[in-house]
């Protein structure tokens, strides 16, 4: 009986993921937008409701609404097209090829979009250009730096043995607990400053 529902369990999830790798392969930016915004959803839910232990009235939809506008407008589809150009500069197989691609990747593109997606956040909470150089200034090092403990590791694997199609997948899996850093990074308060708006 245990073993026909492991079967059974079993090949339902392989059933999924293929149905999931033929949609990815058909509609690669869509599906890839989709579930980066899904996921980063997911992460800000995650926060409010495990970090910050917010009730029902004090939980606020609008920040894994705008978690999910950022991941499947901005996130999703740039980590699809940066990893396209990451694979035909230094190929899609090998070791070394993978390192060289984590260098580059950790090097230029973390924490340049780092300033994009803190940028973007902030424009979509309303934020006046002061708040959000503020919040850059506050929050930039620290994510970046915290990414560095964490990023290189994951995309040495993930660029050593996932193919190309799959690796958003499973940056954006990994990062439903990035995302719940991030969304509590970057959703405290800015402290008072009377000067802040006048930035």
């Amino acid at each position: 009986m245990f073993i026909e529902l492991l079967y059974n369990y079993c090949k339902s999830a392989m059933n999924i993921f293929k149905f999931y790798g033929s949609l990815v392969r058909r509609y690669p930016t869509l599906v890839q937008s989709l579930q980066a915004g899904s996921l980063m959803a997911v992460g800000d839910i995650t926060s409010q409701v495990c970090i910050e232990r917010r009730s029902g009235h004090q939980f606020e939809w609008a920040r894994p609404a705008r978690f999910f506008v950022l991941g499947t407008c901005i996130v999703g589809p740039t980590l699809k097209v940066w990893y396209g150009y990451l694979d035909r500069w230094f190929g899609a197989q090998g070791r070394r090829g993978a390192f060289k691609k984590v260098l580059v990747d950790q090097a230029l593109f973390a924490p340049t979009f780092t300033v994009v997606f803190l940028t973007s956040l902030g424009v979509l909470q309303r934020k006046s250009f002061g708040q959000i150089k503020e919040q850059i200034k506050r929050d930039y090092v620290d994510i970046v730096l915290a990414g560095y403990m964490v990023w290189p590791a994951v995309q040495v694997v993930n660029f050593s043995y996932v193919p190309l199609h799959l690796q958003v997948l499973v940056v954006q899996t990994f990062a439903l607990f990035w995302n719940t850093y991030l969304a509590w990074k970057t959703n405290r308060e800015l402290e008072a400053s009377p000067d802040l708006d006048k930035r």
